[in-house]
């Protein structure tokens, strides 16, 4: 499906791009701390709420 050279490409584009977000997130760090306090319990919802989601499929589909 993909040759060789397109295969290196995307692991080497992966991994510095990687490198750059980890690179970017600690730059920023403080920022994120002040700003984004509490966010963490956005993210717990959203991931609650689609393993409801998943839950209720799934009981639906039996």
């Amino acid at each position: 499906m993909f040759s060789t050279g397109q295969l290196i490409f995307a692991g080497l584009f992966l991994i510095a791009f990687i490198i750059v977000m980890i690179f970017s997130y600690r730059k920023d760090t403080r920022l994120h701390k002040k700003y984004y306090k509490g966010s963490i319990y956005v993210l717990i919802g959203f991931i609650f709420f689609i393993l409801l989601l998943f839950l209720i499929k799934t009981q639906l589909k039996h």
